[in-house]
């Protein structure tokens, strides 16, 4: 197996492979600060796709020569991210699929901070408590609310056509999914710098 010059994805067990033969991949997570704050790998710098600015992702390589690795919490938004980052014109951007949660799977190690709420759990639950309210709304006060549960249902049919959330970008920007800019990576032992 060749990891020197990888495919556009890499899956969990190669990249494992990589981190065990001692070499420190270049790998960028995108997921929101919290949620990196709750589990990552030990290398990775935190840069939530929302705000992924890749001229500032090509400052920071060492060596922009070797593969840019991008992780997420399940490999969707690593997806968008490898997309944004060669349409900047950064070369060899791989995606890790499946992302964070096949890592955890396979068995790499990965650092543990303060757990919360998945971006993806977050959506199911707003999205849900919206239809619902949408549904009661229209039964007991006017059937127009109605229009809100199918506004909802529509906006989930074109994410999942499209593989882009628009409440999920919008939550991530949340007080609660952000974390000091200073902890965009951590120490080992789950302690972040403050």
């Amino acid at each position: 197996m060749d990891l020197t010059i990888p495919e556009s994805t890499v899956s969990a067990q190669e990249l494992g492979a990589l981190l065990a033969s001692g070499a420190a991949p270049d790998l960028v997570d995108v997921r929101t600060p919290a949620e990196f704050e709750a589990a990552r790998l030990a290398s990775a710098r935190n840069h939530p796709l929302e705000r992924l600015d890749p001229s500032a992702v090509a400052r920071e390589r060492a060596a922009p020569d070797r593969p840019l690795y991008v992780i997420c919490q399940s490999g969707a938004r690593g997806r968008q991210a490898c997309a944004r980052l060669r349409e900047a014109g950064l070369e060899r951007v791989v995606t890790v699929e499946g992302g964070i949660q096949a890592c955890m799977a396979a068995g790499l190690p990965v650092v543990r901070g303060r757990r919360t709420l998945s971006l993806e759990r977050q959506v199911r639950i707003a999205a849900g408590s919206l239809v619902a309210l949408g549904v009661a709304l229209g039964w007991w006060v006017t059937p127009w609310f109605l229009l809100l549960a199918g506004f909802v249902g529509c906006g989930l049919v074109f994410a999942g056509v499209t593989d882009t959330c628009a409440m999920g970008m919008l939550l991530a920007r949340l007080p609660w999914n952000q974390a000091a800019p200073s902890c965009r990576r951590g120490r080992a032992g789950g302690e972040f710098r403050a």
